[in-house]
């Protein structure tokens, strides 16, 4: 047995290990993969030579490199029995804020807002596929990734086309006060998946780290839709709202792509 360790500088929130754990899903030489998101790194157990592992982790472009592989003797590990129940918890948490921010966004003409909502419909989609895919074949994994990313590429450039037409055509200021609200709440909800998460895993991560909670993307995002709403109320200008619409919506296009990447 083998252990190979690599740091993956990407990996800053629960979604993007699911999105690996699912690209390396049926590589027989993995015995087991061990998660450490608030130092960004991924153990891997493993039989024979480490190429196709490296290979697959590359594919998703979440800026890995190996530190070491050195031989081991473990071959026990904990598994977590309650993977589906914490899956389905962070998955409701994250699609009932999408349509929330989607509703409030329409309503206070925020883009910022809407393009939070579709990133945790974004979210909801890796934890669906992680959910659903749970014992079946690789080939309908890889179909529901497809289709997933498929959806979510498609709603993302939507939005983008939107934010481009309000730029040009609409001068209407959105509604600073429900943008900083919502988005507080937001956070709030980000926050409490993340813990559910690391509380699953039985280990130290248990009492979550302040590192992984402020160096997630979802807390970033809705820390600059906050910005954005003061910045309105304090500019007099829409522009800030559609500044960081239009930096959400790309965040959720890549996100997208790592997504269908998962169907090839």
């Amino acid at each position: 047995m083998k252990k190979t360790i690599f740091k993956i500088a990407k990996m800053d929130c629960p979604s993007e290990e699911n999105l690996i754990r699912m690209k390396l899903d049926g590589i027989i030489e993995i015995k087991n993969l061990d998660f450490n998101i608030p130092d960004r790194k991924l153990t891997v157990f493993h039989e024979g030579g480490i190429e196709t592992i490296e290979k697959a982790i590359a594919e998703l472009n979440l800026g890995d490199k190996k530190l070491s592989t050195e031989d081991t003797n473990q071959t026990v590990f904990t598994t977590n029995k309650s993977q589906k129940h914490t899956l389905w918890l962070v998955l409701i948490i994250n699609f009932s804020f999408f349509i929330i921010e989607i509703a409030t966004g329409l309503l206070s003409k925020s883009m910022g807002l809407i393009a939070d909502g579709l990133d945790m419909l974004a979210d909801s989609f890796v934890y669906g596929i992680s959910l659903f895919a749970i014992g079946g074949s690789i080939t309908k994994k890889k179909r529901i990734a497809k289709t997933a990313g498929y959806f979510q590429l498609v709603l993302a450039c939507i939005g983008f086309t939107e934010v481009i037409r309000r730029f040009v055509y609409t001068k209407q200021l959105p509604d600073f006060s429900t943008m900083i609200i919502v988005s507080l709440l937001a956070l709030l909800a980000n926050a409490a998946c993340l813990y559910i998460l690391q509380k699953s895993r039985d280990k130290e991560e248990v009492h979550m780290k302040a590192s992984l909670i402020f160096t997630s993307n979802d807390v970033i995002i809705n820390a600059g839709v906050i910005t954005a709403g003061l910045l309105v109320n304090w500019l007099n200008s829409r522009l800030p709202d559609l500044i960081i619409g239009t930096i959400v919506f790309l965040l959720v296009i890549k996100g997208a792509i790592r997504i269908l990447k998962l169907g090839n």
